[in-house]
């Protein structure tokens, strides 16, 4: 994708178009995202990537927060939609070429995977596995599955997905801006 990111002190006066891209560059393409995201967009001037990325690190966990308490489970349509909008781990077919590239090292024990997701999705319904790979392979990521399935912890669960997509966001905008 040839997509430049604009500069991150004027995105905030730019339209919804860009705006809407951006996100979907620095998250993944979701409707979700971008109604959730653009009024966080809309609101300030930012002097960083890592700062608006941080801004909407705290509108999703506000989000979440509103649904998810402990062992009381009622997770908003949106938060769902939100946490679904990434590729599962190992998914043969990945449309954003960001999720692609960064789950380049997991190709292979692609069955081992897709049980994992489905074990993981049964443990926490509604929610898909997120994690930042960050050049980690698959045993490190399927430990890591592991350990969080066994853990059982939905709004932990929700805060870690939260996190990592933040983490890939500001992974993202640095590589894009890089270009």
């Amino acid at each position: 994708m040839d997509f430049k990111l604009p500069p991150v002190e004027h995105l905030h006066i730019t339209g919804d178009p860009l705006q809407a891209q951006t996100l979907d560059l620095l998250f993944e393409p979701s409707p979700a995202i971008r109604e959730l995201l653009i009024p966080v967009i809309r609101t300030a001037e930012y002097s960083s990537y890592a700062e608006l990325v941080d801004a909407c690190h705290i509108r999703l966990l506000s989000l979440a927060a509103a649904g998810v308490n402990g062992a009381t489970l009622n997770p908003d349509a949106a938060l769902l939609a939100i946490l679904g909008s990434h590729p599962r781990l190992g998914a043969k077919k990945v449309d954003s070429a960001q999720s692609a590239a960064e789950q380049a090292n997991l190709h292979g024990h692609g069955e081992e995977l897709a049980r994992l997701n489905r074990e993981y999705e049964a443990k926490f319904p509604g929610l898909r596995y997120v994690v930042f790979v960050n050049g980690r392979g698959r045993p490190e990521i399927m430990q890591d599955m592991k350990a969080r399935i066994a853990r059982g912890d939905y709004s932990k669960e929700v805060d870690a997905a939260l996190q990592a997509m933040c983490d890939i966001a500001k992974d993202r905008a640095t590589k894009l801006l890089k270009n």
